[in-house]
């Protein structure tokens, strides 16, 4: 069964005018006009639902069963208007947010706290994975992610290049020696990611193009997180994105190994699912991530 929703609008304004020519005022049209609407709602649903008189309008035991549901539920919208009504003007509600593991190495954890200050009315959920997260089926509201954007169906916004440099502590290069050259690296302990075999590939970009370097070293770990700490404490050459390691670099609690040397990661990003739907709330906290990510890329040095 179909029925017109705005016959059931009509009908619940109409019990609660108590007239016809009354619904019809505070609708602005003709009671006629409300009193045949009403009228195809009965046939729509096959049931009378009012007792017409001259004088008044009374429910029928169907009326008043279908009255109190729909009621309910016009209310509930209603309510739903205004708090979205409202949002137009101040940003509520949850957004949910994943990125990269390392990311509050980009967006200092006192940013977000500026937000929220900022914006009383949001929650901030942020599931931080270095997987890419299906955002559609985590209910996720935008990403920021390093890399390459292979899913053409996301609107992906690029924030600005993201490069990695070769480092390691003092006290490393110290004992083992400052590498002069790409084929030093492979007389180095270098902390990269698990791979299968002994042999991680670093792709780097220099003076002559991209090139590809084979290194090995006792330490791997999956996170840029645990590859910064290996490094300050002195176990090895590690390649990690500038944001992780500009604060490091400058109070030279780590040294930039070979600079003319760097890999480009792909550029940085925010990503969401479609242009359509994006609450005040996700625009505002796009709009202020983007900016503060921005500007810390743009620190970066060209390699």
């Amino acid at each position: 069964m179909s029925i017109d929703l705005n016959n059931v609008l009509i009908f619940v304004h109409s019990v609660r005018a108590g007239s016809f020519a009354e619904a019809g005022r505070r609708l602005g049209m003709p009671p006629n006009t409300v009193s045949r609407r009403v009228q195809n709602l009965e046939e729509e649903m096959g049931t009378r639902l009012l007792q017409r008189t001259t004088r008044k309008l009374s429910l029928t035991s169907a009326g008043q069963q279908f009255y109190e549901r729909c009621a309910t539920n016009l209310d509930d919208i209603d309510r739903a208007r205004l708090e979205v009504s409202d949002s137009v003007l101040e940003p509520r509600g949850t957004v949910r947010v994943t990125a990269p593991a390392d990311f509050f190495d980009y967006l200092k954890v006192e940013d977000i706290a500026h937000f929220l200050k900022l914006y009383p009315q949001v929650h901030l959920d942020f599931l931080l994975s270095d997987a890419r997260l299906d955002l559609i089926a985590e209910s996720i509201d935008i990403a920021f992610r390093v890399g390459p954007m292979q899913d053409s169906s996301l609107v992906a916004r690029r924030l600005g290049n993201s490069f990695q440099y070769l480092v390691a502590s003092p006290a490393y290069l110290s004992s083992a020696g400052m590498p002069q050259s790409l084929d030093d690296l492979v007389k180095h302990q270098c902390i990269g990611v698990p791979t299968m075999g002994e042999q991680m590939r670093w792709r780097l970009e220099g003076p002559d193009g991209p090139c590809d370097v084979s290194v090995s070293g006792r330490l791997r770990s999956s996170t840029a997180r645990s590859q910064l700490l290996a490094a300050r404490m002195g176990l090895g050459i590690a390649l990690l994105p500038f944001a992780a390691v500009w604060e490091d670099l400058g109070t030279q609690r780590l040294v930039r190994i070979l600079p003319e040397y760097h890999h480009d990661q792909g550029g940085a990003w925010v990503v969401y699912s479609s242009r359509r739907h994006l609450s005040l709330a996700v625009k505002t906290l796009m709009e202020f991530v983007a900016a503060k990510l921005a500007s810390e890329l743009q620190q970066q040095p060209g390699g």
